[in-house]
């Protein structure tokens, strides 16, 4: 028997399946809005705005001389000087667009949250074991904004041309685990928790597999942050090297886990096979271990993502010689795709943590 079919959805309880998709539906908002940040970094945009307004900035620049004042404000930037130079007001609305949107699609996010349970609460649709997780969820993405904030203050602070590759990887994985929690709250809504015989083995794999992929997420957004992708555009080796030389250049040591840009893909590639075999291995035993009678395909979707995601991962280092300043290239292409599949994946191995419950089958 499938207990996690779609039409499952629909058999749940009404309170629960209006809450569950409301917060669903908000889990694939904040997708959309790491997307966004994944464009907003590749097109050089995440300076392009200078202040946080959080009323006011709703409305982007009205006319000329508001668009002047904007880009005089970025103009006395570090990166303006250093980078941009020769932007135009043209180039400059481009970049701003691409931020503006970033930061309005994080208030449509917190709208529609607010909105939502203001409107399930008056329609007596949330319980009161609810409330409690939804408003972690709000204070949660509330200190992601800030999180966004401080990130952006790094690079505009000093000699900086971009963030703190540090506080972007902090960003960047800090909206990995708010999806995380949005979408383990709506499957425990949705579906009824089940009992598997013989799933205690896999579901700590599945743990452990989750937890290698967040410390690998947070390699992704290093490696974003530094660049590094150029610093090595070769594949299988690292210019030319299994292990690079100057893997420790840096002292103390530890600095070149944060800093080494060569080091950061080099943890990068190792993590990546090693999620890929244990993926592998994990497929392998739920082969074995009879368990696909009960939920089916749906545990072999890491598996396939997971084959994607290096595939995407390889094309992009290789791409990385063809980036082009303010211009979207394949490389770019590759960088978006590879951050989508990598949530992707998160999501499905999270689903098979919930999923695989040990005790009597029920």
């Amino acid at each position: 028997m499938n207990y996690f079919c779609p039409m499952s959805i629909w058999k749940t309880r009404s309170a629960n399946r209006a809450v569950a998709l409301w917060v669903l539906g908000g889990t694939c908002m904040l997708m959309i809005q790491v997307m966004l940040g994944g464009i907003t970094r590749l097109t050089g945009s995440g300076l392009s705005i200078t202040e946080w307004n959080v009323i006011t900035g709703v409305v982007p620049p009205m006319n000329h001389q508001q668009w002047l004042l904007e880009f005089d404000r970025y103009r006395q930037t570090q990166q303006y000087h250093l980078l941009n130079a020769g932007f135009s007001l043209s180039d400059f609305k481009f970049i701003f667009f691409w931020e503006w949107f970033h930061r309005l699609w994080g208030r449509l996010v917190g709208l529609v949250f607010i909105v939502g349970f203001i409107f399930l609460l008056l329609k007596r649709k949330m319980k009161t074991d609810m409330i409690r997780p939804l408003l972690i969820l709000f204070l949660l993405g509330a200190l992601q904004g800030v999180i966004g904030w401080i990130m952006v203050i790094s690079g505009l602070t000093g000699d900086a041309l971009y963030v703190e590759p540090a506080k972007l990887a902090l960003h960047f994985i800090f909206a990995m685990a708010l999806i995380a929690y949005a979408f383990w709250f709506s499957l425990h809504l949705l579906f009824p928790i089940t009992r598997i015989r013989n799933a205690r083995g896999l579901r700590w794999f599945s743990v452990v597999l989750v937890v290698m992929i967040f410390i690998q997420m947070i390699y992704g957004a290093m490696m974003a942050g530094h660049k590094a992708a150029a610093a090595a555009p070769t594949w299988p080796t690292i210019n030319g090297d299994w292990i690079p030389g100057s893997l420790s250049r840096n002292s103390p040591w530890y600095l070149n886990l944060v800093d080494n840009n060569i080091c950061i893909q080099f943890i990068h590639r190792g993590l990546a096979y090693l999620i890929f075999l244990g993926i592998l291995i994990w497929t392998v035993r739920l082969f074995s271990s009879g368990l696909l009678r009960y939920v089916r395909t749906k545990l072999l979707a890491p598996l396939g993502l997971v084959c994607l995601q290096v595939l995407l991962g390889i094309l992009a280092v290789l791409t990385s010689p063809g980036i082009v300043a303010n211009r979207w290239v394949f490389f770019d292409w590759m960088a978006l795709l590879h951050q989508l599949t990598g949530m992707l994946l998160l999501l499905s191995l999270i689903y098979a943590v919930y999923v695989l419950r040990p005790g009597r089958l029920k």
